[in-house]
């Protein structure tokens, strides 16, 4: 029977641990870095030449008039329309939650097996069985079993943030998907907020902004990085502790 390699296995798992160890001591006294923003998908939107919405010239007297239709103009529409335009994300989460049910479940069962009599053949076994035992009384069982149980969730969400996103393409219905994506470092600790989804252009109020739950496939993540998400992980040893130990 071949021997099982649990030397290699040691330390392999050894040299997993030790890599993953190394770049965290990297990190020790450095600031959390903070991610280009250049390499975003919402500044490739909006580095892009803007696409006119109509190829209708302008009127020769419209640059001189306070009534224009541009967007910039004093009484255009300033909502976002088009790739590479920035709107307002407003996030009011408050949700709240509770579930509360209950379960009972009984049973009770009883079988009862003889055969006292079938041309003459558990006479002739009853005289080779034990003694005290026939084919009159072959089986009996009985059975029960008791169930209860009972379940309380009580939970509650809420959250309030405002983050500016970039309409990063229009769908050919003209729906506009969005991206946002704000980080703030405190210290050593860096908070992430991150929005994506789709928004209907009529949703966009006038001040350019839209509700969270305007937004179709809405992709919410706040948390963050540095030592104080890091003090709250547990340890790799005890996560693969968690993993192979069955109790």
């Amino acid at each position: 029977m071949p021997r099982f390699p649990s030397r290699l296995v040691i330390q392999t798992l050894c040299l997993g641990l030790t890599v993953a160890a190394c770049g965290r001591v990297q990190q020790i006294g450095q600031v959390p870095q903070m991610s280009e923003p250049h390499a975003t998908a919402e500044f490739q939107a909006m580095a892009e030449p803007v696409v006119p919405l109509s190829d209708m010239p302008a009127r020769p007297d419209s640059g001189a008039s306070l009534w224009a239709g541009q967007q910039m103009s004093l009484v255009g529409d300033r909502r976002a329309r088009a790739r590479g335009d920035i709107l307002t994300v407003v996030i009011e989460i408050d949700d709240r939650a509770e579930i509360q049910n209950s379960s009972g479940r009984s049973r009770a069962a009883s079988e009862k097996v003889g055969i006292p009599s079938m041309m003459g053949i558990p006479q002739r076994i009853d005289e080779l069985l034990p003694e005290g035992a026939s084919m009159d009384e072959l089986a009996e069982a009985k059975s029960a079993s008791t169930f209860k149980g009972q379940g309380n969730i009580s939970r509650r969400d809420k959250l309030t943030l405002r983050v500016a996103a970039t309409v990063i393409e229009t769908l050919p219905n003209g729906v506009l998907h969005i991206q946002g994506t704000q980080e703030v470092r405190v210290n050593f600790e860096v908070r992430e907020l991150t929005v994506s989804g789709f928004v209907r252009p009529s949703d966009i109020s006038r001040e350019n902004e839209v509700a969270y739950d305007r937004i179709a496939g809405a992709r919410i993540s706040y948390g963050g990085h540095g030592q104080i998400s890091d003090a709250q992980q547990p340890r790799y040893g005890q996560q693969l502790a968690d993993i192979v130990l069955p109790y």
